[in-house]
């Protein structure tokens, strides 16, 4: 059982131990990652200054014995040593497996779960950022990394698995803490890390939390028409009001309507308030079409963002003169907020000037273009939205273009599983928690149903992405959700528990 006196090691040593060998700092392919967190209703355990920046010295290439592969950069982490039981008592280790963005200023603002229940098991908190984002840039800066598909051939999963293992590894080493035992926690593409990492470095991690991962989300993976991302997107609204779904599929033959009667354009322009003139019937489609993925894809409380949505759209009273538009419009002022106009030019140019969301977006479209593939089309009629159904040729050609490179779009499954991932994880793998909200349109590829006592699947019907990751919030958190955070930290406790056992017996 895990009845271990942990002791506190103060943070000071913890910080001078780290020090030596890592320098210090005083202080369209849709992305997964940028998770719209609630505010919290209660004062978080941790503030900004409970944290200290460190950089460790990460190979580029850990698969190759190449010169080039032994050049090093600068990648950055976060640490945490407040509750931290210490290492004469194998007090456990948080890891939060960063995803598709840099890291954020505040880290309590969007590690929600592991600042919450760190102090409960006495851990150490470790935030690791994903290499080629925010600070964690190879080659000296960003236009250089970035500079063509050579430099960017060191980005993918599996070289940022090895760099979380590096270091773990070396944190564990430099604080004497061998036989702490770690989770790895992630949302999103970072559930996907932590459930492969978990897969692949069974010996530096005792399990993992992956919430919102849609590790079965793939090419070679046939997912059932009722799963697919805009199916679920489309059951979201129509659960929430049948006249609104149906207005929403009726939109889209009236913005054709429009554009292609003379001057549509210009008109459409005007409806809509776009701050600049539509070049092309396709962009208002996209940016409608992108707000109501969003909207179903953060479908949080309290706000909720569908419902706002469905709302204004019913509740917005048009003459017979008037068109659905006018419905279509007001629930997109109620969703973007009353503005002057609205951008809805969505289009990425790799040499425009760079911002944290288009770093984002860069990055995330050369993952995409590499080895994530998510064959996210429109295939049948049981939705609100026109077909434009997946295609792989299409996707090939493009990143060809963008970055003369051919799209692997089997690669992940060979690497980390694929059609059969179900039998393959019941034979080995062990200590896994699939958590998913079933009104998460990314949920129909992720893991629903457990595969074996030991890689289990939590759900529940209302949840939205990766809400189990937000901060604990007394005042609007539903019953449901406090229900399944509370399953999560009950499998981990049983984990330690066991491990503890384990260590006991050695």
């Amino acid at each position: 059982m895990y009845s271990h006196e942990l002791a506190f090691l103060p943070f000071l040593s913890l910080l001078i131990i780290l020090s030596s060998g890592a320098s210090v700092r005083p202080s369209y392919f849709e992305t997964l990652g940028s998770h719209e967190y609630q505010s919290k209703a209660i004062p978080s355990s941790y503030s900004v200054s409970d944290f200290k920046t460190l950089y460790f010295t990460q190979s580029l290439d850990h698969f190759n014995y190449r010169p080039e592969s032994y050049t090093t950069f600068k990648q950055k982490y976060l640490i945490s040593a407040k509750y931290w039981g210490g290492a004469n008592s194998s007090a456990p280790i948080f890891v939060y497996l960063g995803p598709e963005k840099p890291l954020e200023v505040d880290p309590t603002t969007e590690n929600g779960f592991v600042i919450d229940n760190a102090p409960q098991f006495k851990a150490l908190i470790v935030i690791i950022e994903h290499r080629y984002y925010g600070e964690s840039i190879p080659f000296g800066s960003r236009d250089e990394a970035f500079q063509n598909a050579s430099t960017l051939g060191y980005f993918n999963s599996a070289q940022a698995l090895a760099d979380y293992a590096e270091i773990l590894i070396h944190i564990k080493k430099r604080l004497g803490a061998q036989l702490s035992p770690v989770i790895v926690i992630g949302a999103s593409y970072g559930g996907m890390l932590a459930s492969w990492f978990r897969l692949k470095y069974p010996h530096v991690a005792l399990g993992a939390l992956a919430s919102s991962a849609p590790v079965l989300l793939s090419p070679d993976i046939v997912i059932p028409p009722e799963k697919e991302y805009f199916a679920i997107v489309s059951k979201d609204f129509r659960d929430t009001s049948e006249s609104c779904y149906q207005t929403i599929k009726r939109s889209w033959s009236e913005i054709d309507k429009i554009a292609s009667q003379r001057n549509g354009l210009s008109s459409l322009s005007k409806k809509f308030h776009t701050c600049r003139p539509l070049s092309s019937v396709e962009q208002i489609k996209s940016h409608l079409k992108n707000l109501y993925r969003e909207a179903a894809q953060y479908d949080n409380p309290p706000t909720y963002p569908v419902s706002v949505i469905c709302d204004a759209i019913d509740q917005t009273h048009s003459s017979p003169n008037e068109t659905t538009l006018k419905k279509i419009f007001a629930g997109m002022i109620a969703y973007r907020g009353n503005n002057s106009c609205y951008n809805v030019d969505t289009t990425m140019l790799v040499s425009d000037p760079i911002s944290i969301q288009d770093q984002i977006s860069e990055g995330w479209f050369w993952q995409t273009c590499s080895e994530i593939e998510f064959p996210m089309g429109i295939n049948n009629n049981g939705t609100m939205f026109p077909p434009s159904p997946f295609n792989l040729t299409s996707d090939i050609m493009l990143c060809n273009m963008f970055y003369n490179v051919s799209l692997r779009p089997h690669w992940v499954s060979t690497y980390y599983g694929g059609q059969a991932i179900r039998l393959t994880l019941r034979r080995f793998a062990s200590n896994v928690i699939f958590s998913n909200g079933l009104r998460d349109p990314f949920s129909g590829g992720g893991v629903l149903h457990s595969i074996s006592k030991n890689v289990v699947a939590v759900t529940t019907e209302k949840g939205a992405h990766a809400l189990d990751m937000a901060s604990e919030n007394n005042a609007t958190d539903p019953v449901w959700l406090v229900k399944m955070r509370k399953t999560e930290v009950k499998i981990i406790r049983g984990w330690l528990s066991k491990y503890y056992a384990d260590l006991d017996d050695v």
